[in-house]
């Protein structure tokens, strides 16, 4: 029988560069001990106080169907701390409640892009959006960024990329790169998404993970509210991974529609789990900086690291759970260098090939692991990549 072509072409074939976790992966089940530096998943659980919530909520009775749209209390919470964060007017109307980010990444795509539609994305990128732009029907259209932008889009990219788009996605902080968009990027942005009558999905969920610099929500900027979908999420936030909710913010509206959507797709989110992260927000920015903490000291450690040697540079680290490093020093391209990492010294990290071609050369470090092993695991690659860089 034959399947559709939206399922079958949904990763575009081809490699999609993640053959070096898998390949750790396979030597951890053999019984090889492996450092694993690769996926954003915390090192810490989700805090004690938040599941004791979800299991009162649970014990309490709210286990049946839940609101589609989301409860009002959650959706009231989530337009309240992105008000006070970005100043824009938000109610409970802007918000949908969604099973985690990606689910709301691919609401986002559905809602603003018909079939055959182009959707421009910037390269790197977290693993899922091409694919979830085909998943939509729509053509995924990368910007292809340089290391000596730190990563980011220039205005001319952007207007000339566009030109002809219906929607265009960004992520800041940003997975993979760690670097937190500048004002005048952001400007660029808004500027070629009203030039080219854009939407812009934005993808915020590393907004509590900012080390150096500010975060600009660009629903903020003038004349972007209306055109805008902010995808908003728990997982990093809170620690809370696997309990999948997420959320868009946009005009009410447009919200209204992806409510159709919500229903005819995931049905909502678990009415128990929606009480858990309803509380864990209105526990303020503390337990958010909590669950941010050791990532901000890792950051300042792998400077530290970093320090002294020419061979492994950083990407601007500004933000997020990770660490771009540049390894072309070695005459490696990113693949290859972690592949003979692992082999060596047994430390898995992320191909800067992974997240596409514009980090070729590159690896990603996930700051995942208590401190002390971190710092070790660091400083080993350093050594490897130095002693490959004198072959």
């Amino acid at each position: 029988m034959k399947l559709s072509h939206r399922i079958t072409h949904i990763t575009g074939g081809g490699s999609d560069g993640w053959d070096v976790f898998y390949k750790a992966r396979r030597m951890i089940a053999d019984g090889v001990p492996v450092t694993e530096l690769t996926i954003g998943e915390h090192d810490i659980r989700t805090h004690l106080d938040i599941l004791n919530a979800m299991h009162a909520a649970a014990a309490g009775g709210h286990t049946g169907y839940a609101m589609v749209p989301g409860t009002h209390a959650l959706r009231k919470s989530v337009a309240a701390r992105i008000a006070t964060r970005t100043g824009v007017p938000t109610t409970a109307d802007n918000i949908l409640i969604t099973p985690g980010g990606q689910a709301a990444l691919f609401a986002a795509h559905m809602a603003v892009c018909d079939p055959g539609d182009t959707a421009v994305y910037i390269d790197p990128y977290y693993a899922t959006y091409p694919g979830t732009i085909r998943s939509a029907g729509a053509v995924p259209k990368p910007i292809v960024t340089t290391p000596e932008t730190a990563f980011q889009p220039t205005a001319q990219a952007l207007i000339d990329a566009t030109t002809g788009a219906t929607s265009l996605l960004i992520n800041t902080p940003n997975n993979p790169t760690g670097v937190v968009y500048s004002q005048e990027t952001l400007q660029a942005v808004a500027d070629a998404c009203i030039a080219n009558d854009l939407w812009l999905i934005s993808d915020e969920v590393y907004d509590t993970q900012v080390w150096e610099g500010t975060h600009i929500s660009p629903r903020s900027l003038p004349g972007m509210a209306d055109r805008t979908l902010v995808v908003g999420s728990m997982s990093k936030s809170h620690a809370m991974t696997g309990s999948r909710v997420g959320w868009i913010c946009g005009p009410e509206d447009t919200i209204s529609q992806i409510i159709n959507l919500a229903t005819h797709t995931t049905y909502g989110v678990a009415g128990f789990i929606q009480d858990a992260a309803d509380f864990a927000l209105n526990q303020g920015d503390s337990l958010e900086e909590e669950v941010a903490a050791p990532f901000r000291r890792r950051r300042a450690l792998t400077m530290q690291a970093l320090e002294g040697q020419n061979v492994v540079r950083a990407v601007p680290a500004q933000g997020a759970m990770y660490v771009m490093l540049d390894i072309r020093a070695t005459g490696m391209d990113g693949e290859a260098f972690a592949n003979a990492l692992l082999d060596a010294e047994h430390i898995a990290v992320m191909p800067g090939e992974s997240f596409g071609q514009a980090a070729a050369g590159h690896v990603r470090v996930a700051m995942t692991i208590a401190d002390a092993q971190y710092v070790d695991a660091l400083n080993r690659l350093i050594a490897f990549a130095s002693a490959k860089a004198a072959e």
